[in-house]
């Protein structure tokens, strides 16, 4: 497989050559000054692309599976009760990893496909007279179906239902690709990583803890040593950290918050909107449909496309890396074999995405599918050109 040609995996994603250049650097002295230079910026920068003034962030040399355990270890006690909805193979993880932290799960099972069903979590939390739910996990943006959920309403339906459970959200594929607002939606621990939005290397857990969310620190007790977060709240102040940490992601994370920034939000949302729709525009054109079931779940930084009954989706995505170089992603979990995931966030452009169809266009013609080559290239260069 050539590396030259770029990826279509929902991450890590393509690396722009500023951010590669950011993170080969030499050896420097973590306890020196200049780290400074980079830590502070880098911690203010993610605070502003989560959209929050009064949280506080933490970097953890880790991906976002240990963004997750920083969120529950640092806020929860064993034989606590959560409330989750499983409604793809992220979400699942993370119930999987409660209950073998030992705490008690309310599972809600949803069809792959839909989004958090914010109306029965308003009723389950409703019915929580005596607040045993401390914690309510939210997935924004399940990777596994390109499904994107609505926080803001999950957050309304705590609200409704007057519960004082934490809001932990799953911004992993999400953070840094589509509109995220962390204040305004009230989430009280956000977790992503550094190698999806941020167009980085995998290594980096980045985490937002809101002022509620920090007052439960001191209370929790599950185990923790290397995600403890005072720790870490103990030595940024003096640019510190405790334990060696990695100065070339870190300095990364610092030139991609100051990219995505620089380019401004609102447009960078828009941006991977475009690309996304003419993504869609082109699986329409192939007659086939999306793993999200209507058009408000419908993730901007990646599309899971269905294939026909009986044909093995996760073939075609071998098939495209040993003939062509070009990777997509795998069907995972309960949609294995079904669909094959686009991945169109970070570094992407137009260009980019037309490529991408193209070479899905030749696998699945090689793989005997009956779609009507140059046909989805076609639906999404209209688009595109449309939107120019």
């Amino acid at each position: 497989m050539t590396y030259q040609n770029p990826v279509f995996i929902p991450g890590p994603t393509n690396m722009p050559e500023v951010l590669r250049r950011a993170v080969d650097m030499p050896t420097m002295d973590h306890r020196s000054a200049a780290f400074a230079e980079i830590l502070q910026p880098a911690l203010a920068g993610v605070k502003q692309v989560l959209r929050t003034e009064t949280g506080e962030v933490f970097l953890f040399p880790s991906t976002g599976t240990g963004g997750w355990e920083t969120a529950i270890s640092n806020t929860l006690n064993a034989g606590d009760t959560v409330l989750a909805a499983r409604n793809g193979m992220f979400s699942h993880k993370w119930i999987d990893m409660c209950r073998r932290h030992g705490l008690n799960v309310v599972q809600v099972d949803v069809p792959w496909g839909e989004g958090i069903p914010a109306a029965r979590f308003e009723e389950i939390l409703t019915g929580d007279r005596s607040h045993e739910i401390k914690a309510v996990l939210a997935t924004h943006n399940e990777t596994a179906t390109g499904v994107v959920s609505d926080i803001a309403a999950v957050r309304a339906a705590m609200d409704a239902a007057a519960h004082p459970a934490l809001l932990l959200v799953d911004g992993v594929s999400s953070i840094g690709s589509m509109d995220f607002q962390m204040d305004a939606w009230g989430v009280d621990v956000a977790v992503t990583g550094s190698q999806k939005g941020f167009m980085l290397p995998a290594g980096l857990a980045i985490v937002g803890f809101s002022q509620k969310a920090l007052e439960m620190v001191e209370a929790a007790a599950l185990p923790r040593t290397y995600f403890d977060i005072r720790d870490m709240r103990g030595a940024y102040p003096s640019s510190g950290f405790p334990y060696t940490p990695p100065v070339g992601l870190i300095n990364g994370l610092k030139v991609a918050s100051e990219m995505l920034l620089a380019e401004g939000l609102a447009a960078v949302f828009a941006r991977h909107a475009r690309i996304a729709e003419g993504v869609r525009r082109g699986v329409a054109a192939w007659g086939m449909t999306l793993c999200a079931r209507r058009p408000e779940l419908y993730s901007n930084s990646v599309s899971a496309i269905l294939t026909p009954e009986g044909f093995d989706a996760n073939a075609l995505v071998a098939h495209a890396a040993s003939r062509y170089g070009v990777a997509y992603g795998a069907g995972l979990g309960d949609v294995a074999g079904k669909l094959f995931r686009i991945g169109h966030l970070g570094m992407l452009s137009e260009a980019q995405a037309l490529l991408g169809l193209a070479v899905a266009e030749m696998a699945m013609a090689d793989m005997g599918l009956a779609v009507p080559m140059g046909a989805g290239v076609a639906a999404a260069q209209a688009f595109y050109r449309s939107e120019g």
